[in-house]
C-alpha cells in the first residue's frame, strides 16, 4: 500500500506526502528579533504580506508578540496588533491565515476574523486554548518550551532532552486529539532556540524523524534562529544560506512545514525536495511492483 499524508488548514487539505509547506511570517511587533519592527508600519506590513503570496507562500502567520522576553504586552494590545490585520488579510488573500499566540482570548478573536490557524509555542498552557480551537474547527500547531513564552531561560538543563520532547509532544497531541481535533490539523514543532542552547536545538533539530514517528505533520521552525548563527558563526541578518540548508535537511528529514521569513527562496527549496522525494517515492513503488511481479512469475 502507498501511504499518503494530508494537512488541513482550514478548508483546505494539503498532501505533504512528499511536498513541504512554506508558512510565510508577518511580524506585528515593534521588537521581532528578525526584522526589529521593519513592518510595523501597517501599510508595510500589507506590502510584506503581499510580496510574501506572490512569493509562494501556501499559508501566513501574523503574531502580535516576540516569544522572548521584552514589555509586557495585554490581550488587549495583543488582539489590537492582530485582529485588524487578520481581518485585511483574509479580505485580500484567498489563503490560510495562522495566529501566533498562546492566549486563548486572542486566539477566539482572531479566529472570528479569518485565522483558522492556531500556532501556540507555550504547549496548550492555557486551558481553554484547545476548546477554543476545537470549537472553530481550526488547526494547531503545538510547540515545545521548557518554561513559557516569554521567559528567559539562559541555562536550561534536561536529562534526555529528545525523549523529553517527545514526551511533551505526544502529550499535547493527545490532549489534542481528546478535545476533537481531527489528526490531520495537528502539526508538532520541537521548538528550537525556545529553552534550548544552540547544541540542544540542532541536536533536536538533527533528530526531526522522532516526531515523525509520532505520526503527525512536523513544523519547522529554523529560519534565521540563533542556533544557526553559532553554527556559522554569522550574524541574524547573515543566515540565509545556513535557513535554507535547514530547510532541505529539515525536509528530507520529514518536515513538512517550514516558517519562513524568505519565502521566495523556500518556497524553491521545498519544490525542489519535493520533486526529489516524489521521485524517489515513484522509483521506491515501481521497484514492489517489479518484486511483486518476480513472486507471482516464479
Amino acid at each position: 500500500m502507498v501511504w499518503k499524508v494530508f494537512l488541513q488548514l482550514g478548508d483546505q487539505r494539503f498532501d505533504v506526502t512528499t511536498r513541504a509547506l512554506v508558512m510565510g511570517i508577518l511580524n506585528r511587533t515593534p521588537d521581532s528579533f528578525f526584522d526589529g519592527g521593519r513592518y510595523w508600519d501597517f501599510d508595510r506590513f500589507l506590502r510584506q504580506a503581499e510580496l510574501l503570496v506572490s512569493q509562494g507562500a501556501d499559508f501566513l502567520d501574523v503574531g502580535g508578540v516576540r516569544a522572548g522576553p521584552g514589555p509586557e504586552v495585554t490581550p488587549h494590545e495583543e488582539c489590537d496588533r492582530v485582529v485588524g490585520a487578520i481581518e485585511e488579510l483574509r479580505e485580500r488573500f484567498d489563503l490560510p491565515i495562522s495566529v501566533d499566540t498562546f492566549r486563548a482570548s486572542v486566539l477566539r478573536e482572531a479566529i472570528k476574523a479569518g485565522a483558522s490557524v492556531a500556532n501556540d509555542i507555550s504547549g496548550f498552557a492555557d486551558p481553554e486554548y484547545l476548546p477554543v480551537v476545537a470549537q472553530y474547527g481550526a488547526s494547531v500547531v503545538a510547540t515545545h518550551v521548557r518554561l513559557g513564552p516569554r521567559i528567559a531561560d539562559p541555562q536550561p538543563r534536561y536529562n534526555n532532552i529528545r525523549a523529553e520532547v517527545v514526551a511533551y509532544l505526544r502529550d499535547c497531541a493527545q490532549a489534542a486529539l481528546a478535545a476533537g481535533i481531527n489528526r490531520e490539523r495537528i502539526m508538532l514543532d520541537a521548538g528550537l532556540d525556545l529553552g534550548k542552547t544552540a547544541a540542544m536545538s540542532l541536536e533536536l533539530f538533527q533528530h526531526s524523524s522522532d516526531l515523525v514517528d509520532l505520526g503527525f505533520t512536523v513544523f519547522l521552525s529554523a529560519s534565521n534562529k540563533g542556533f544557526l548563527g553559532e553554527l556559522t558563526n554569522t550574524a541574524v541578518d547573515e543566515r540565509s544560506f545556513a535557513t535554507l540548508g535547514a530547510h532541505a535537511l529539515g525536509i528530507a528529514l520529514g518536515c513538512r512545514v517550514l516558517r519562513a521569513h524568505d519565502v521566495a527562496a523556500s518556497r524553491r527549496v521545498a519544490d525542489t525536495m519535493s520533486a526529489m522525494l516524489q521521485n524517489r517515492r515513484n522509483l521506491a513503488v515501481e521497484q514492489r511492483f517489479v518484486e511483486r511481479s518476480t513472486q507471482v512469475v516464479s
